[in-house]
């Protein structure tokens, strides 16, 4: 019997409720939503290339968006299923949904196999043949990372690097826009200070116990991992310069070169980010841009002095 004025709270409406959203909610957390901001990375082609002007191109670059976050997802899936027993004995990973049960190891592997096969067909499908064939490599390079590649010195980082490089180019040939030579040694390289970037920051912070939370960070030594950052950022650098300089002066009717002066920017960036490089601060990519707010300024003027570039002002 129920004391007079106590309120008895019935929760058996909701536990069936809150039992049915959680397989899907960790599903979705599995697929890592925080990271999908990397597939931005597909309008990087036709950014640089000027073609951003048309609601086709729009509509396409959602559509790569959206084909490249099935891919990434199938990856972290199997990755999450595959790590599973490892992933409960980790501090922080022994959160993940997979590691807690919350998502069935079967079930994660099912999804992703689904995600990396339906990938590439829609984007032959949707897309062309160029674009399913590089979603299709994406998916096997880095399914072969998660199983073996990962525990590869040097490979790793290549792989990682890589991964980046197929986003930045896909946009573009999924509009059949021509690469740059200049463009693509400017966004691999970056990419690969990104991620040296990162490794270097991980063993900096873990030094000691890097094998606790990556195989491979014992095996680096912070020496190396930050010749690697360093000789990825110089040559970033003057692959962009030289992009940026194949235009000869000034095009056209425009009052400056924005061309050119976009440099400033760009440099000014990399040597902004190489602080938190050297400070052994540099975590994830999209972590270190969205709150350094001196770094999203560079990023907005760089920006500005683009368009102006594309406009011809």
């Amino acid at each position: 019997m129920n004391r007079p004025g106590l309120v008895v709270l019935d929760e058996r409406p909701a536990g069936p409720a809150r039992r049915a959203l959680a397989l899907p909610a960790g599903l979705l957390r599995t697929a890592r939503p925080r990271q999908w901001i990397k597939n931005v990375l597909v309008a990087a082609a036709p950014a640089a290339a000027g073609q951003l002007d048309s609601r086709h191109t729009l509509r396409q670059l959602a559509v790569v968006f959206v084909l490249f976050t099935a891919a990434a997802s199938a990856v972290y899936l199997v990755n999450d299923a595959r790590d599973a027993a490892a992933d409960r004995a980790h501090p922080q990973k022994c959160h993940r949904p997979v590691a807690t049960g919350q998502v069935p190891v079967p079930l994660a592997y099912a999804v992703g196999a689904v995600l990396a096969v339906l990938a590439p067909l829609a984007a032959a499908l949707t897309c062309n043949a160029m674009t399913a064939t590089l979603l299709t490599g994406y998916v096997v390079m880095q399914l072969a990372y998660c199983v073996k590649l990962k525990h590869v010195l040097v490979v790793d980082l290549v792989v990682v690097t890589a991964g980046f490089l197929m986003r930045a180019m896909v946009g573009g040939v999924a509009l059949a826009i021509p690469l740059s030579r200049w463009f693509l040694i400017t966004a691999g390289f970056g990419a690969l200070f990104m991620v040296a970037a990162k490794r270097y920051s991980e063993a900096v912070q873990m030094e000691g116990q890097g094998g606790a939370t990556r195989a491979l960070l014992d095996a680096y030594t912070t020496g190396y991992l930050r010749f690697v950052w360093q000789l990825a950022a110089g040559v970033a650098v003057l692959a962009y310069c030289m992009w940026a300089l194949e235009a000869g002066g000034m095009a056209g009717g425009s009052l400056l070169p924005w061309r050119q002066l976009s440099m400033v920017p760009f440099i000014g960036g990399i040597l902004r980010y190489a602080v938190f490089a050297d400070r052994g601060t540099a975590g994830a990519p999209e972590d270190v841009i969205l709150h350094d707010r001196a770094l999203a300024v560079i990023g907005l003027v760089w920006v500005a002095l683009y368009g102006l570039a594309v406009a011809d002002l």
